[in-house]
């Protein structure tokens, strides 16, 4: 076996041994001369893929000729008894936020398939890295699902039961954009018809441990990831793009972020930006110290996040923070 969970006998915390993940290819550090996920090298047996239309749409969406548009790999260098890569689309560079809505929405549902193929084996855990700060080794967008055994206590945390926690003073409840254009500065210039959203609320909790973190929450409460509707997993699509690219603009092209969806009943998905170095403090105690008042990305969230200012988040709304402890 390529790796061993193994718990601390004094702490009862977890961790994973898996020293052959050090060798897994790691291309955003310039080592891989070739990306894997590529189609002129998508060589591997795959476990699941969604085939396009044909090679020439497949050209008009992602500029590259293919005849799938959404792919399903095993990991070669796997922390989990099931451990996924699902490649987002045949384009190397271009994310949820450049992508056609009907792609991102395609990602969003293979993610519920996926999870509910593997509900009942173990706790299914959903998560993306983008960018090397955020622990990205093939720039290739991509996302993970593990299946991780129910001995295995992950410490995630939890929606409060009764509320949603640190909202100031309540959920700020989401327009649903307009199916319109991918193009990123189209779609921070053009007026768009907003219709409301019945299905989310977007939060900054009080105790949030990153800058700029997000939450996303269904109103639907008690529910499994599983149990996603068609119409949620739209307007989540919609959410994710817009989240991400006025924080593209907040910080820069080279904006590195991870977000997971919570594994268990009352899902949601948090957002956490990767713009803040952890200190020694917070690693030997693990206690996170945010050098960000959540008030201030709140703020932010209710100016843009329907009509975003591209000039005025450039000029006026950079965060206030510093990157160390």
């Amino acid at each position: 076996m390529d790796f061993e969970f193994l718990q601390n006998p004094i702490t009862k915390k977890w961790m994973v041994s898996a020293p052959r993940r050090a060798k897994r290819p790691d291309q955003a550090s310039g080592t891989v001369p070739f990306c894997p996920f590529c189609v002129e090298n998508d060589k591997e047996e795959e476990l699941f893929r969604v085939k396009s239309e044909s090679p020439k749409q497949a050209k008009r969406d992602f500029g590259v000729e293919a005849d799938w548009n959404l792919r399903i790999l095993e990991n070669k260098f796997p922390f989990a008894p099931i451990h996924e890569v699902i490649i987002h689309s045949p384009d190397h560079n271009n994310n949820f936020e450049r992508l056609p809505i009907k792609q991102a929405e395609l990602i969003l549902k293979t993610y519920k398939e996926r999870y509910k193929l593997h509900q009942g084996k173990g706790q299914v855990y959903i998560f993306h890295n983008r960018g090397k700060k955020a622990g990205e080794s093939i720039p290739h967008p991509h996302t993970q699902l593990v299946v991780i055994p129910y001995s295995v206590h992950l410490e995630i945390p939890r929606l409060d039961p009764e509320s949603y926690v640190g909202i100031a003073p309540h959920p700020l409840e989401i327009s649903k954009l307009s199916d319109k254009t991918n193009s990123l500065s189209r779609r921070l210039t053009e007026k768009e018809e907003m219709v409301d959203n019945e299905y989310f609320y977007i939060f900054c909790p009080h105790t949030s441990e990153w800058p700029d973190e997000v939450w996303v929450a269904p109103k639907r409460r008690g529910k499994l990831f599983g149990e996603i509707t068609d119409v949620e997993v739209q307007d989540l699509a919609h959410v994710l793009i817009r989240l991400i690219q006025i924080f593209t603009l907040r910080h820069g092209n080279e904006f590195s972020f991870n977000f997971y969806i919570y594994p268990d009943s009352d899902w949601y998905l948090r957002l956490i930006p990767r713009i803040k170095t952890l200190g020694g403090f917070e690693l030997g105690t693990d206690v996170f110290v945010n050098t960000q008042d959540p008030k201030e990305t709140l703020a932010f969230l209710k100016e843009h996040f329907n009509n975003p200012d591209e000039e005025k988040i450039l000029r006026e709304n950079q965060a206030t923070y510093r990157r160390g402890v």
